[in-house]
């Protein structure tokens, strides 16, 4: 049995209790989850996203020490592994470079581990950011590894997502067009004490501008002219992601890092950009969980010989799938 005013009060031996529960997907976990879900939504959740060897985990490590010190925040960090921890985890072993706040209790850390399957991660991952929100944690900050699709879909937790680019590596700025960019609220150009940090950041402001078009180029009387998108549209709110460089190793640029998120957490209040994430974030959470239901129940009510026998059929182009699904959803198929 959970103690659900113990998890409200902070206790962190019943939270890592909870946590583990959750992460195991327990029947205890989903009561606790029922229980704790009218305690959630005030956390600030911020999602650090980006290739490997970025340098995510020092700068989630400055991040915290930040809010810990000059705010006085409560701060959980969720690592999500992408490998076992039965192998030594690179993330796992990250952890290492979180030793400044070992020791803090307004500090959690918990590393999740994929344990090889990406399928039930981003539930899970939820739940944990869920649990935390209720314990009473001002900022909860997911960090991910990689710049794939399960990483994107992690990400899109957050009210603010910070995608970690570093110089040098050239392949980042490809997987970031391959459709991250369209997740970041902020990019965080770590490492900026390396060189070619200016081609780094000149090459994500082209791609900025891409997405985003800043300024319109008008004609007039022979002479071309610059102006900006907000001068022709007052009325649009648009968030352009933000460039900022840091060194983590040291702690340059953070302050600077904070002021830009506060800056589009008050562009998410000021434009009720905030409530709409919100809302969309616990859509498609309730649309993910209604699917896995709907297949859970055809399974159970439609027998294994049936299943197989139209998969064969299918196999053997002698019907469509889209046929194939109408039949068994309408209980005629022999």
């Amino acid at each position: 049995m959970t103690d659900f005013q113990a998890i409200l009060d902070g206790n962190r031996l019943a939270l890592s209790r909870l946590l583990t529960q959750v992460e195991n997907d327990s029947p205890e976990s989903r009561a606790a989850l029922v229980e704790l879900f009218p305690h959630t939504g005030k956390a600030h959740l911020i999602g650090v996203t980006g290739s490997p060897g970025t340098g995510k985990s020092s700068l989630v490590n400055q991040l915290a020490l930040h809010y810990r010190k000059l705010e006085n925040k409560r701060v959980a960090v969720v690592a999500v592994d992408p490998s076992s921890p039965f192998t030594g985890g690179a993330v796992l072993g990250d952890r290492v470079r979180m030793r400044d706040l070992a020791g803090d209790p307004g500090v959690f850390i918990r590393s999740m581990a994929t344990r090889g399957s990406l399928g039930g991660l981003a539930q899970s991952t939820a739940n944990v950011v869920r649990v935390f929100d209720a314990a009473g944690y001002d900022i909860v900050i997911i960090e991910t590894v990689g710049a794939g699709q399960s990483e994107v879909d992690i990400a899109r937790l957050a009210h603010t997502t910070l995608v970690v680019e570093a110089p040098g590596l050239g392949d980042d700025i490809q997987a970031i067009k391959a459709g991250i960019l369209e997740i970041a609220d902020i990019l965080v150009v770590n490492k900026a004490d390396r060189p070619g940090v200016e081609m780094t950041e000149k090459a994500l402001k082209s791609m900025l501008e891409l997405a985003h078009p800043v300024q319109r180029r008008f004609k007039h009387h022979g002479t071309y002219m610059d102006v900006p998108v907000y001068e022709t549209q007052p009325q649009t709110q648009v968030w352009i992601p933000l460039i900022q460089r840091t060194i983590s190793t040291d702690g340059a640029g953070i302050p600077e890092l904070v002021q830009s998120i506060g800056r589009h957490v008050a562009y998410l209040t000021q434009s009720g950009d905030w409530t709409l994430r919100e809302r969309t974030r616990l859509e498609v959470e309730l649309d993910g969980l209604i699917r896995e239901e709907l297949v859970a129940r055809f399974r159970r009510n439609v027998p294994v010989e049936q299943y197989e026998s139209v998969l064969e059929k299918i196999v053997q182009r002698k019907m469509s799938p889209g046929e194939a699904v109408k039949l068994l959803m309408d209980g005629r198929f022999k």
